[in-house]
């Protein structure tokens, strides 16, 4: 299997915006692998494929970290602002702007990764319809139905590509 990191990102305490770390527990139950009881406690790197990290946003220091990965599948919420509940995209590079000074993109991510580190992994995006943004930790019944069909959509991915 090459190298793999599959890195949710997003903010558990709001809400259906924390998805990703629930999706990325249903991949590494899935696997049999140990799950953190919460989000602020790390995923073990017991040296078995693939790799999980979350983290609240996406960060340019992360750039280093990607450049070491043959695959990379990012998770994250979307608000409906793509057609589909749960989209699987290919990511490219991409150098994209945001109005937010603290918002990266996966894109602007991996290519910050091929600038300083010479090295663009094949990548993904799996982004999940959030639907209510809330000051609380659970997710929303409609995102917690669609975290279950983003882990089987991250599952194909890993056993179609090795």
């Amino acid at each position: 299997m090459k190298k793999t990191l599959i890195l949710g990102y997003g903010n558990p305490d709001r809400q259906d915006d924390g998805v990703a770390w629930h999706v990325l527990a249903a991949v590494a139950q899935a696997l049999g692998r140990p799950v953190p009881e919460s989000f602020e406690e790390e995923f073990e790197a017991g040296g078995a494929d693939p790799d999980f990290l979350f983290v609240l946003q996406l960060v340019p220091e992360l750039s280093e970290t990607l450049a070491t990965y043959e695959r990379v599948c990012f998770v994250d919420a979307h608000t409906g602002n793509v057609p589909e509940d749960v989209q699987l995209i290919s990511i490219t590079a991409q150098f994209q702007t945001s109005p937010f000074t603290h918002h990266m993109t996966a894109a602007t991510c991996l290519t910050l990764a091929e600038t300083i580190y010479h090295h663009f992994p094949e990548a993904i995006l799996v982004s999940v319809r959030g639907y209510q943004f809330g000051f609380t930790r659970t997710l929303s019944p409609e995102t917690e139905a669609l975290a279950g069909q983003a882990a089987n959509r991250v599952l194909e991915w890993l056993l179609n590509k090795n």
